[in-house]
């Protein structure tokens, strides 16, 4: 799994969302000046995060965005996976030319199901609730 600055502002991001859904629709602007966001940033971030299904769009005076699903079923993992690109992380490169692979190669990967299983197991209600 890739764990990059994009993904955290993610995971900030909707659990913004989470907070504040309940009076309605959420504007990015407001999001935006909360966490201290660029708003274009936030418009590119959530059409991904639209096209993932995780996110609808209302529209109109008093629109924004809300959950697409209840905060209970969306995690962390699932918001991360959304943003990010859909490439694995890289994996260790050979420490020479007669190594097959990188000798700690199964820790590299093991840990990578470790941070995976960690955040599947996190959702945004747990998130909100903080």
């Amino acid at each position: 799994m890739r764990l990059s600055t994009k993904g955290r502002y993610a995971v900030t991001s909707l659990t913004d969302l989470a907070v504040h859904e309940s009076s309605g629709p959420v504007a990015l602007a407001d999001i935006s000046a909360r966490q201290g966001l660029s708003l274009s940033y936030l418009e590119q971030m959530f059409a991904q995060l639209r096209r993932h299904g995780l996110v609808t769009g209302v529209r109109g005076p008093g629109g924004g965005y809300r959950l697409a699903r209840a905060t209970t079923a969306i995690s962390v993992a699932e918001v991360i996976a959304a943003v990010e690109r859909s490439a694995p992380a890289p994996s260790p490169v050979p420490i020479n030319a007669n190594t097959q692979q990188c000798l700690t190669h199964d820790l590299w990967d093991e840990l990578s199901a470790q941070i995976q299983h960690l955040l599947a197991g996190i959702t945004l209600d747990e998130l909100a609730r903080v």
